[in-house]
């Protein structure tokens, strides 16, 4: 525990202006962001009696080892830089909202020549049109079932259509009506983003100009006596009104607005927020956060709208954003907003009317999904913590090991050797700490020496970084990077587990004695027995069955097998699907879709002429000379065949026989004492 007297900052050091400032660690790490009108005042306020401080600010103030900061000139450009840097550095006493899932999107793809409507989830593409989230995704398809028969967009996937370009075929959705086939060309590239811009319309909550549109399209071909017209019309209209019907009228029509409400206790705060479009409630959301440090109301609203914007520009941005209490100050928050959305977004809190009653339902989902958490990470929390102290006794380690890392390494018959690194930080995973490591001191098929080799190379880096960050140097403090981020493998763990028996955990003891390292824990899990091995002890740590420990020991284990054996497998597809034409000079992929194109294969180009290699566009002499050399030099590989059926596949596509990683002619290996295939989780 660190003395935050030891790096307070020199009187009158510190400037009186609005900035960003970054706590980090004795590793370099940063702990926290915030941000400040005044910088003086808010750091002065980290530095006086401990026992005056907040339970959890004491907690980061001690663990933190330094301090710094950036002068800007505006509040606004403070939580601008405050946003990027959570999201760059995800400091670990930040509040940071959580998805308990990763909502579901209706997506409309305009920035394909032919639209598409499905259902996409992530990060947000350019040019693509959202509307939601949504609870379930059966609820999008549910409404995109209704509104294909009005809007038959294209739904399919780009290999459906193509195949459907290529035979003339439409898939079924083209035969029973709910799609317009631009594949074969019922519709032109026009007519066709015409409807897709339609769907977009009624789903952004401009229904009731196409609704009356429609109605008055139904009474005229009945008029004209076009009856089956007219009754077409009328099913489309009860299809359009019954997808309305799944989102009720909330507010007047016309209005756009994002509702947020907050539940908490001293130990967590979960947010709620229903996006309402047109006055219905087009989509709805929820975060949960642990609040590691001291927040007020008003400052869980403000992250969370950082959170909820922070990517957002334009329309994304509603026009009213309706909060249970204000930042403070609320000025910098208006002004971002407003800047995202390009004009002016009103921050307030509903006093009256149907607003304010729509709020309470949001509340009321808020104090829910609280509720709903608890019971579930109640438990989760003891467990996490029950199983980290089981470890340290079982391993007679001076506390729990909150970082862990885990090695395993994979391979196919002595080919394509890899290995993985997985983090587990506090019990849970941390993927954005995961590394792969390609095997290159030796080749073969050897685990112990391969386990050697990446424990030598991980720590060695860790010892680099750890000399440059200089902490090895006499009160100076150098950094790794210009903004002052440690690299990928400047933190160290407190206990390092390999998949496997003593051998394993001999060599990986025997790569950090060698660096000098004796303060990280060693261990291996073998898997036969489930046994825990430690160096230089003849008998395993026997843990039991049910033992919490043993589980997240397993738990780590599988998941570092998990990603050893996806990055082994992928290397070697790779290798499967190599083409001759690789190792050409100057041949880009592009050149050489157009020589397979205009060949159809490696074997037909093989026997080529120069001449005839020259008719490709974009292929010279001089390539196709240096071509014809590389094709005959290289001998043809040889056929495939399928185990299964007896069946000769050939070359038809890139000229190497199509395999598929993973297959079950194929058993696969990963680390000595690992004699089951790996499992994908």
């Amino acid at each position: 525990m660190a003395d935050p007297s030891s790096y307070r900052p020199k009187p009158g050091q510190i400037p009186d202006s609005p900035g960003v400032y970054k706590f980090r660690d004795e590793h370099r790490r940063v702990i926290y962001v915030g941000k400040a009108k005044s910088l003086r005042q808010r750091l002065a306020s980290y530095f006086q009696d401990l026992a005056n401080l907040h339970p959890r600010t004491r907690t980061m103030v001690t663990t933190a080892a330094s301090v710094e900061w950036t002068v800007v000139s505006t509040e606004v450009e403070a939580l601008q830089l405050e946003y990027s840097w959570i999201k760059e550095f995800d400091p670990r006493f930040n509040v940071k909202y959580r998805d308990d899932k990763s909502y579901p999107y209706l997506a409309v793809t305009m920035n394909e020549e032919f639209p598409r409507v499905q259902v996409m989830r992530g990060q947000k593409r350019k040019g693509v049109r959202y509307f939601g989230p949504y609870g379930h995704a059966w609820a999008i398809r549910d409404t995109v079932d209704l509104l294909l028969r009005v809007f038959p967009v294209r739904t399919c996937s780009a290999g459906v259509f193509k195949n459907a370009a290529r035979t003339g075929r439409p898939c079924l959705l083209g035969y029973i009506g709910k799609c317009s086939a631009p594949c074969v060309e019922r519709v032109s590239a026009e007519e066709h983003r015409e409807l897709a811009e339609e769907f977009c319309d009624f789903m952004a909550g401009r229904t009731g100009t196409y609704l009356r549109r429609l109605e008055k399209q139904m009474t005229d071909a009945a008029e004209e006596m076009e009856y089956e017209r007219a009754a077409r019309l009328r099913d489309d209209i009860e299809a359009l009104k019954k997808a309305m019907e799944k989102n009720a009228v909330v507010l007047a029509d016309a209005t756009d607005a994002d509702l947020m409400a907050v539940a908490e206790d001293e130990l967590e705060a979960a947010v709620q927020i229903f996006h309402v479009r047109g006055g219905r409630v087009r989509g709805q959301r929820g975060w949960v956060t642990d609040k590691v440090e001291a927040v007020t109301t008003g400052d869980l609203v403000e992250h969370a709208l950082q959170q909820l914007y922070g990517e957002e520009t334009g329309d994304s941005v509603p026009k009213e954003v309706l909060v249970p209490a204000l930042p403070d100050p609320v000025e910098p928050v208006q002004e971002w907003l407003t800047e995202r959305r390009g004009s002016n977004v009103s921050l307030r809190i509903p006093q009256r009317g149907d607003k304010k009653a729509l709020m309470e339902t949001v509340r009321r989902n808020a104090l829910q999904s609280l509720a709903l958490h608890k019971t579930k990470r109640a438990s989760d929390l003891t467990t996490r913590s029950r199983a980290l102290e089981e470890i340290a006794e079982a391993l007679d380690l001076d506390s729990a090991p909150l970082r862990i890392e885990c090695y395993d390494i994979s391979h196919l018959q002595g080919d394509d050797v890899v290995a993985s690194m997985v983090v587990f930080e506090d019990g849970l995973q941390r993927k954005s700490e995961y590394r792969r490591f390609q095997i290159k001191g030796f080749e073969g098929q050897d685990d112990v020496r391969s386990m050697h080799e990446v424990i030598t190379r991980r720590f060695r880096r860790y010892l680099a970084e750890k000399e440059k960050t200089g902490e090895w140097a006499d009160g100076e403090t150098g950094l790794t990077e210009e903004d002052g981020r440690p690299k990928r493998f400047a933190y160290p763990p407190q206990l390092v587990v390999v998949d496997g028996g003593q051998p394993q955990v001999a060599a990986a003891k025997k790569a950090l004695d060698e660096l000098g390292i004796d303060d990280i824990a060693v261990c291996g899990l073998a898997k036969r027995l489930e046994e825990v091995w430690l160096p230089e002890d003849d008998d395993p740590v026997v843990l039991p069955r049910t033992s919490e420990g043993l589980y997240l020991l397993q738990r780590v284990r599988d998941e570092a097998h998990r990603f050893a054996i996806t990055y082994q497998r992928t290397k070697r597809a790779k290798r499967f699907r190599a083409s001759p034409l690789d190792d050409v000079p100057g041949l880009g992929e592009t050149r050489k879709q157009a020589l397979i194109k205009h060949f159809g294969s490696v074997k037909k180009l093989r026997s080529a002429t120069i001449d005839q290699i020259c008719e490709v566009p974009g292929i010279g002499r001089k390539t196709a000379e240096t071509l014809a050399v590389a094709l005959a030099q290289a001998a043809p590989a040889a056929p495939a065949v399928n185990t299964a059926t007896g069946e000769i596949m050939g070359d038809e596509e890139d000229g190497a026989p199509e395999t598929t990683a993973g297959s079950p002619e194929e058993p696969v290996t990963a680390g000595a004492s690992d004699e089951r295939r790996g499992q994908e989780r």
